[in-house]
């Protein structure tokens, strides 16, 4: 299988402060979505988890560097060092940028804030000094400064487009000491990317070097003292900072010049840069039926959870709050200044464009209900999902197949979502109400989920959607829940090569336990496969359910960061129509609801088992049990009981050191592993 490295990585462990970690991430994912998934990571999982493999960047933030080296010196540090020689890259702004140098000297003779001592990872062969200008304190903005960097053009391969110069916000950083005569003696490895232009407080040498670019091994490694990554309009106001809103105006006078260096950053540690999306604020949500009549019944139901102020009605959910409108409904004006209001802000954090704080908490932001009790909502209600589309799609691949008869039925639909899961999962009296079949879906979602710390990303294009499944608890045993998701995955291959005539042969795999791959169109001469769907599936309790909020991303249109199944078209028949996400939503939900009632009436049967194994990559693949010393073992299977993966362990002991089995058969499962579920299996023996 081909991997793809697409996450950015930011360290949000001990010695990273919150404010840093926000500004880090709100402009990564601006600059790099969607093309890259930017997520935190901790230092347990440095220590534990294989990012590496997947790791496009890894951004060390402001903070205090002590922090990094209490926790990482040591394995963390070699870890690190052995991904970025290996052909990574590293980023560190501020305490990174100390960090990331072969030794920090920070406020030397200044008892109360000194720090000196040799750094581990060392890209930078040198000295990291700081603060370059006087007034640090920590946890505070009274050393903050716009400080002025001047932009050596000469080392970015694309120049035309830097500026000369730029103010960005400095706290705290340092300068690299003899950085220019480092870089002579260094044949190109070390280059200054940036130099302070006012007078500094520390000796620097003939040059102020405030960014450098340092080649390290097959990796490279770009070390900062001020902070590129800081956005105007994400700093607060400080009254007890004299000048401070003075700072705020300079940095955002020159934030298209800081915004064109950081791409430039990025560019040269080989990321590719968007254009700087900035995320869209939430849309309304639509609840239809396909029966209209059954809109006004399922609110007949909601009755208890409804509240009512000011003659407008809300459902207060655990986590988030919705107004229920209806399309005609004229608002009042406290709840048209709420709705103008959400339509700007981001949970009372604007960023001044409109655009929502990714890292902000969007419960407090109130979503908007647009119940339609007698007709679908109009094409340009909705433009990016046409609702008559769907639902005739419906009833067509119910002609043929007449046991699928109520899934889709009742679906909520909304352009820019928080994340279809999440509304569902953490409203649990909503929840509670709601019936088998019933779905959510999103063109966008700008707080989407994926296993574990992973983020699925979700650039237009891609099908997004969550179904209700209330599971009886009696079944809890005989048809344990974990099958759900491998009757989803084999749901989302079926749809597929169902969809219409002509798409039987897209070349789809499921990957253990949840993902679904397609064959690498970029590499057509190679048996390569990439990622084209996942599944996420979360469990709550009610009235003798669990209900199973099944959510599921594919890359349908899109052509990014991976693939998409259109992508795939030419090398099946290039006479193909696109697909519709539409009408591949109502064939995934026809899809899943016959195999869901086989599962109920048979478990997972011989026929379920083998349609799932038809279409899996990992027959008779070996893995290695590490915490048995590297046994390995030929994997067989899923368990028939709890859908643990199956394997039998083999030795080199056959002729010429071909691998035999020894008799052991092991059942496995993932360790929680947010990276790579093949590593750090648990196993029990069968």
């Amino acid at each position: 299988m081909a991997s793809r490295k697409l996450n950015v990585l930011v360290y949000t462990g001990t010695g990273s402060t919150l404010e840093s970690v926000r500004h880090c991430i709100y402009s990564l994912r601006r600059l790099l979505s969607p093309n890259y998934a930017v997520i935190p990571i901790t230092e347990t999982a440095i220590l534990k988890e294989p990012w590496a493999p997947t790791c496009a960047l890894l951004v060390f933030p402001g903070g205090g560097d002590l922090g990094y080296c209490r926790v990482l010196n040591g394995a963390g540090n070699r870890t690190i060092s052995q991904y970025i020689r290996r052909g990574g890259a590293y980023l560190g702004f501020c305490a990174g940028g100390y960090y990331g140098s072969k030794r920090c000297e920070f406020e030397v003779g200044n008892p109360q804030l000194e720090v000196v001592g040799s750094r581990e990872l060392a890209f930078f062969p040198g000295t990291c000094r700081g603060g370059a200008f006087k007034g640090f304190e920590y946890h505070s903005e009274r050393g903050a400064k716009a400080a002025k960097i001047i932009v050596r053009k000469e080392a970015f391969a694309d120049s035309d487009e830097l500026p000369e110069d730029f103010k960005c916000y400095y706290n705290g950083g340092g300068v690299f000491v003899d950085a220019d005569s480092i870089a002579a003696e260094s044949s190109n490895s070390v280059e200054i990317l940036a130099e302070y232009a006012d007078d500094i407080a520390v000796e620097s040498g003939a040059v102020k070097a405030a960014l450098v670019y340092c080649k390290v091994g097959e990796g490279a490694a770009i070390v900062a003292g001020p902070h590129p990554e800081f956005d105007a309009v994400n700093l607060g106001r400080h009254s007890d900072v004299p000048e401070y809103e003075k700072l705020i105006e300079e940095l955002a006078a020159d934030e298209p010049q800081r915004t064109t260096f950081l791409k430039a950053c990025l560019t040269k540690l080989g990321l590719e840069v968007s254009e700087g999306i900035s995320i869209p604020s939430l849309s309304k949500i639509h609840l239809s039926s396909l029966h209209h009549t059954e809109v006004g019944e399922m609110l007949a139901d909601f009755e208890e959870i409804i509240t009512r102020e000011d003659g407008e009605e809300y459902i207060r959910g655990q986590n988030d709050l919705f107004h229920l409108e209806k399309p005609e409904s004229r608002w009042s004006m406290a709840s048209l200044s709420q709705a103008l209001a959400d339509e700007l802000q981001t949970p009372k954090k604007n960023n001044g464009r409109g655009s929502p704080d990714p890292t902000a908490d969007y419960s407090h932001v109130l979503k908007r209900i647009v119940s339609h009790e007698t007709a679908w909502p109009k094409p340009k209600e909705t433009p990016y999902f046409n609702h008559s589309v769907y639902y005739s799609s419906l009833r067509e691949f119910r002609e043929k197949e007449p046991d699928s008869e109520t899934w889709g039925d009742m679906l909520m639909y909304g352009e820019v979502l928080t994340s279809t899961n999440t509304l569902l999962e953490k409203n649990h009296n909503l929840l509670s109400k709601l019936p088998t079949g019933f779905t959510i879906a999103a063109t966008t979602q700008i707080a989407g989920r994926g296993r574990g710390a992973n983020v699925w990303i979700a650039p237009p294009g891609s099908l997004l959607f969550s179904t209700v499944i209330n599971h009886p608890a009696h079944y809890a045993t005989s048809r344990p829940i974990v099958f759900i998701q491998y009757l989803a995955a084999v749901a989302i291959i079926e749809a597929i090569k169902t969809y219409d005539k002509g798409y039987e042969k897209m070349p789809m795999k499921l990957k253990w336990p949840n993902d679904v791959y397609a064959r690498d169109p970029s590499k057509p001469n190679e048996v390569a496969y990439v990622k084209i769907a996942g599944i996420l599936s979360n469990c709550a309790y009610s009235a003798g359910n669990y209900q199973v909020v099944l959510g599921i991303g594919i890359n349908t249109n899109n052509g990014r960061p991976t693939t998409s199944l259109d992508a795939l078209l030419p090398f099946v028949d290039k006479n193909l129509p696109p697909f519709r996400i539409e009408r591949l939503l109502a064939r995934m939900l026809t899809r899943l609801e016959i195999l869901y009632d086989e599962f109920c009436h048979s478990g997972f049967s011989r026929d379920l088992e083998e349609r799932y194994y038809q279409h899996w990559l990992h027959s008779n693949q070996i893995v290695t049990l590490e915490a048995e010393g590297g046994v390995k073992a030929r994997v067989m299977g899923i368990t028939s009981d709890w859908g643990m993966l199956k394997a039998e362990e083999v030795a080199e002991t056959g002729i010429n050191g071909a691998l035999r089995p020894t008799g052991k058969v092991w059942a496995l499962q993932s360790d929680e592993n947010s990276f790579d579920f093949w590593k750090g299996l648990v196993r029990r023996k069968i």
